[in-house]
């Protein structure tokens, strides 16, 4: 039986975590409002979905054993979330007072944005690898491993919809600020980028 009184906040405490894609959240929410910036984010929660089908079938250990194939996702996945960055911050000058830029971010551009930095990251798949068996019931394990995963995206679609409103909220506040905001962003993601390249290869508890 799944302990839900326990996972639950657990859960809800790693998908409010500040990291990529919250970060995407919030500038997409600063720049084009809390609907777009959900509309977005559904990029990752596609991801999600089949990451949590290949850690239910045992597959995730493969990061966590091998070395090579943990440092080349991982060296991809940095390499993708610094030119993110670069990019947020030379487009930081293209933002105008109202929040819009002469080469505006397309629903379809920001939806893969979000799918490509959930897919980059290998510590994602490790999320469901090492945290979800905790909660399973080996007595139902294929129908709690389903049950933890629907938590666990309705859980990211309530962090998702917390960042897009904090960036709005931010935004109607400071519009005049919104190229400052646009250069802490792509700054934030590089030094995310950085992180993840210096980042040790995690170990199954």
């Amino acid at each position: 039986m799944i302990d839900w009184l326990i996972f639950i906040p657990a859960c809800l405490a790693l998908n409010l975590a500040f990291g990529p894609n919250n970060l995407l959240s919030m500038t997409h929410g600063a720049k084009s409002g809390i609907v777009f910036a959900q509309k977005a984010a559904f990029g990752r929660l596609f991801v999600f979905v089949p990451m949590i089908a290949i850690s239910a079938l045992g597959l995730g250990v493969i990061l966590t054993t091998s070395a090579v194939v943990f440092n080349v996702v991982k060296v991809i996945g940095a390499i993708y979330l610094i030119w993110l960055g670069i990019s947020l911050w030379r487009s930081s000058n293209k933002v105008d007072a109202a929040g819009l830029s002469a080469t505006e971010i397309s629903l379809k551009e920001a939806f893969k944005t979000e799918g490509l930095v959930a897919s980059s990251n290998p510590k994602a798949i490790l999320i469901f690898a090492a945290f979800f068996p905790q909660f399973v019931s080996m007595d139902a394990y294929w129908l709690s491993y389903l049950m933890l995963g629907g938590a666990f995206i309705m859980l990211e679609a309530v962090a998702i919809f917390t960042y897009a409103a904090l960036g709005r909220f931010a935004a109607s506040f400071a519009q005049n600020k919104l190229p400052s905001f646009q250069r802490v962003s792509g700054g934030t993601m590089c030094v995310f980028g950085l992180l993840l390249l210096v980042s040790p290869q995690p170990t199954r508890g």
